[in-house]
């Protein structure tokens, strides 16, 4: 399998491409930028996307949806909840002073406990509101990865203070829907480094207590 990671946009988010050596079928999740830079990268790994998928509608995940969608046809994926927010992108944009991007509509709505992806790299998706509405983790069971979003970070978890964010339904959800898993799960984070389910379930201050607001 081929997992790449790297920031993109203005405000560093991680856009994730998971990849099939064999069939040289891929997914992308959280294109929030440079859309040609990351068809690039899938040319040069020989990987044709057949999937985009949105852990969330904010900006800096989502700002480079559309035009990856017209550069690879792949169709896009989001939570039903969150639609709101990526039908309000141009309005996101115009809060940070950044060009508004140009909308598209998902094609597929992801649920709670679907399975998503390629035949050969299936991902189960989490429902974790609390970021947004309409937040999704995505994990791969075989390969022990969690694509965490802006739910989870090492260290820390996303911010709540944005419209649809809900501080006590974030921890629920980190609490009930990933700190389930098992200890080793790699977890690849929406900003920043990656950490491990186990990393965070023992140092992370904000599932001990520690922190009364986020």
């Amino acid at each position: 399998m081929i997992v790449e990671s790297f920031p993109v946009g203005p405000l560093g988010a991680n856009c994730t491409i998971l990849g099939d050596e064999t069939t040289h079928e891929a997914l992308v999740i959280d294109p929030g930028g440079e859309p040609e830079r990351i068809y690039r990268r899938l040319q040069a790994l020989r990987l044709e996307a057949q999937q985009i998928l949105l852990t969330h509608g904010h900006l800096d995940h989502a700002a480079g949806v559309a035009k990856l969608k017209k550069l690879t046809g792949a169709p896009v994926l989001i939570h039903h909840a969150d639609l709101p927010q990526l039908e309000h992108l141009a309005e996101q944009a115009g809060w940070l002073g950044m060009e508004a991007p140009k909308k598209t509509q998902p094609d597929e709505y992801l649920a709670d406990g679907q399975v998503v992806g390629l035949k050969s790299l299936p991902v189960t998706v989490l429902y974790t509101p609390g970021h947004t509405q309409g937040c999704v983790c995505l994990y791969l069971k075989e390969q022990n990865l969690l694509i965490s979003g802006d739910t989870l970070f090492a260290g820390s978890i996303g911010r709540t203070d944005l419209p649809g964010g809900d501080s006590s339904q974030i921890i629920d959800s980190i609490k009930t829907r990933l700190l389930v898993l098992p200890d080793e799960t790699r977890v690849i984070t929406g900003h920043g480094p990656e950490t491990t389910i186990g990393e965070e379930r023992q140092g992370n201050p904000f599932l001990q207590g520690r922190f009364l607001w986020v």
